[in-house]
């Protein structure tokens, strides 16, 4: 049976200030992203977040990004590859222990906004943020990554087992990359067109996707998840988080 992993960004609120529809995102996807810190995020949202994704028994991983909570971790920054290096390292330990210490473990590390687009294309920060994956989780995480990516092949050669991730609620370039946030209808808001465009992907036979990701910080985030999941569950094809049938 064809087997699909749905994720979602999640933890990142901070302080007074609150973010997305957490708790409702987890009634409908297999992992979660949670925000280390550096974008969003703080050691009680942290927590917290850490502790519903276990009682949903939904999957977590590291969602690392560059340190700019003001741009919310969507502004490209020059830094030299061992500061990526140490910087990641940081964040996906801090999870990590955080996880552990409630009982739970860490299914994988998906890196966030301009980091990961960084890292799609530039292979320096790429094996920057593969070896930091390493050095902390060895080869027992999962990376999330793009096909055809910088990001994906270097985790493939360092020997870290690989998801091809997918988005469901971000439009397409015709190379195959996403149409910048800059740019007018970047994200699908519609639950309808989101599901359509995931059916898409699992139906081509010449694409792959081990998770689709959507995002749980606009207003229909809620309506995309519900329908999504129920439209793929419609189609025949199983959801359940990725570490549970890709090996490791």
């Amino acid at each position: 049976m064809r087997k699909i992993d749905i994720n979602c960004d999640m933890g990142e609120s901070y302080g007074i200030y609150s973010l997305g529809n957490d708790e409702q995102m987890l009634q409908h996807v297999t992992s979660v992203n949670l925000a280390c810190g550096f974008h969003a995020g703080d050691p009680r949202v942290m927590a917290n977040t850490i502790v519903k994704a276990l009682e949903y028994n939904v999957a977590i991983g590291a969602h690392p990004s560059y340190p700019d909570s003001i741009g919310f971790g969507r502004r490209y920054m020059e830094m030299d590859k061992k500061d990526i290096y140490h910087m990641v390292m940081y964040q996906i330990a801090a999870l990590q222990g955080m996880v552990t210490a409630f009982g739970g473990s860490m299914q994988h590390v998906k890196p966030h906004g301009a980091l990961y687009n960084r890292a799609v294309k530039d292979p320096v920060v790429a094996e920057a943020i593969v070896q930091a994956i390493c050095k902390v989780a060895r080869q027992e995480c999962i990376l999330f990554a793009p096909a055809n990516s910088c990001l994906l092949e270097l985790g493939k050669q360092h020997g870290l087992p690989v998801a091809v991730e997918v988005f469901a609620d971000r439009r397409y370039l015709q190379d195959g990359t996403l149409v910048p946030r800059t740019e007018a209808n970047a994200v699908i808001c519609e639950p309808k067109q989101a599901t359509e465009q995931a059916l898409q992907f699992l139906r081509d036979e010449n694409k792959v996707a081990d998770t689709l990701c959507i995002h749980g910080d606009h207003e229909n985030a809620v309506a995309i998840a519900h329908q999504l999941k129920h439209g793929i569950l419609a189609n025949g094809i199983h959801v359940e988080a990725v570490g549970q049938w890709k090996a490791i």
